[in-house]
């Protein structure tokens, strides 16, 4: 399936900006761009079921994003009309195949400004950590080295560097935050001292929504001869992101968090980083030649995806890559704060109810908790009012250890949200606060 054999989809953000300028956007809506995001809501087909009876109010998207349905059609399209695997066969659907799933690749390497042989395609963020951490640190490091991590990791950005630690002998360290849920910075590059090897962070808290400064940061690594690695899970979907501008040596991130198919994602290496790191999974692909005496690896970026890949999930993250460059990340990064601005201000007006995290640049997401109330219930509840949010620990223990809680409530929005979703969710919070107190 080449791009010129590709079945035609309407182009994403297409009828929202036709609609746009045929009838002006709905008051409140536009937040500038022209684009009528009532439109676009109506190309996510999940949106306009009910829940316990309620239309459903999806405030969830930083666990997982919903699906247009240009991303539904391709992956459909390819299982009905291309289906087979890549880079094995000389065949018609072999070919097809192989061109859909290279083509994705190369889509992502010019949505995020790199290059496509430096791009390993994977699951998700949790296997490009682990690939960084068996592949490059397992080698590198040893007694005596450090690695640091921040207070607001989640805990794949934590567990896999704590197992190379634990057998190579170095240690880990933990650059904190302030009352905001900001970096300290000052005491973060106090803490990048010689035995400092790898510096490991969060792009954006799943948490807080705090924004880290990632190109200062890298470059005050970078100084200092560090290697940085940055978790992009919850950057990626939201606003406009160079790699290439970050300075990082990786970059990580997961494409169903960005209206794509689960299990699919991506690792961003430098070359030099790619070249010298060994095989994290031997099998199929990965490989030139096999011998008994010896093997021959692949070429990077080939020689880290080991196996039958998901295909038919990177077409579809590729046409959500299409979908998002239609609206323009800058366009949904300013609606994302519009709705953000929203929430925030409705829910400062409800008593009791205490916000983490109030970071000078934060993304679209708003951790709470009610006095006397348990996250969980406050979760259940709301549920059968329609309102999907999150309630734990958002698997960033250290973080709920930091606040002294074992569980918030999450609502994490979306450009497919609406202020009048917002408003139903606080007035369904009010209504479920006063049944627990």
């Amino acid at each position: 399936m080449s791009h010129e054999q590709e079945r035609p989809h309407p182009h994403p953000g297409a009828a929202a900006l036709g609609n746009a300028r045929a009838s002006g956007s709905p008051a409140g809506e536009g937040v500038g761009s022209g684009i009528d995001w009532s439109a676009v809501r109506a190309d996510f087909p999940l949106l306009t079921r009910e829940v316990h009876g309620k239309p459903l109010i999806y405030l969830d998207s930083a666990n997982t994003g919903q699906k247009p349905a240009a991303v539904i059609e391709a992956t459909d399209d390819f299982y009905r009309h291309h289906n087979a695997n890549v880079s094995r066969a000389v065949h018609a659907l072999g070919t097809e195949a192989t061109d859909a799933y290279e083509g994705a690749r190369n889509k992502l390497a010019r949505f995020f400004n790199v290059r496509s042989d430096e791009l390993v395609l994977c699951s998700g963020t949790t296997f490009a950590l682990n690939l960084v951490a068996y592949s490059w640190a397992l080698p590198q490091l040893g007694p005596g080295d450090a690695i640091v991590l921040t207070r607001m990791e989640h805990h794949a950005n934590i567990v896999p560097w704590q197992l190379v630690a634990q057998r190579t002998g170095a240690t880990i360290k933990v650059a904190d935050i302030d009352e905001r849920g900001e970096l300290d910075l000052d005491a973060l590059y106090a803490q990048l001292t010689p035995e400092v090897k790898l510096l490991s962070l969060t792009h954006v808290s799943n948490v807080l929504g705090t924004v880290n400064p990632v190109r200062e940061i890298c470059r005050e690594a970078r100084r200092r001869g560090i290697v940085t690695v940055i978790d992009g899970s919850q950057a990626a979907p939201h606003r406009p992101l160079d790699i290439a501008a970050i300075g990082c040596d990786f970059y990580a991130l997961t494409g169903h968090k960005m209206d794509g198919p689960t299990g699919t994602g991506l690792l961003w290496a430098r070359r030099e980083h790619l070249a010298a790191m060994p095989p994290f999974l031997g099998g199929g692909e990965m490989i030139k030649e096999v011998r008994f005496d010896g093997t021959v690896y692949n070429d990077a970026p080939h020689k880290f995806e080991a196996g039958t890949p998901n295909i038919a999930g990177f077409i579809g993250l590729g046409a959500a890559v299409d979908y998002l460059s239609g609206l323009g990340m800058a366009n949904i990064d300013a609606r994302e704060q519009a709705l953000l601005a929203h929430a925030t201000e409705a829910l400062s007006k409800v008593d009791g109810l205490r916000i983490f995290g109030s970071a000078r640049e934060k993304a679209a997401v708003i951790s709470f908790l009610i006095e006397g109330a348990h996250a969980h219930d406050l979760a259940t509840l709301l549920d059968l009012e329609g309102v999907a949010i999150r309630s734990g620990h958002h698997c960033a223990h250290p973080l709920m250890q930091h606040f002294g809680v074992p569980a918030t409530c999450r609502a994490s929005f979306a450009y497919y949200n609406t202020f009048d979703e917002i408003d139903a969710f606080v007035a369904a919070l009010l209504k479920v606060r006063n049944l627990l107190l």
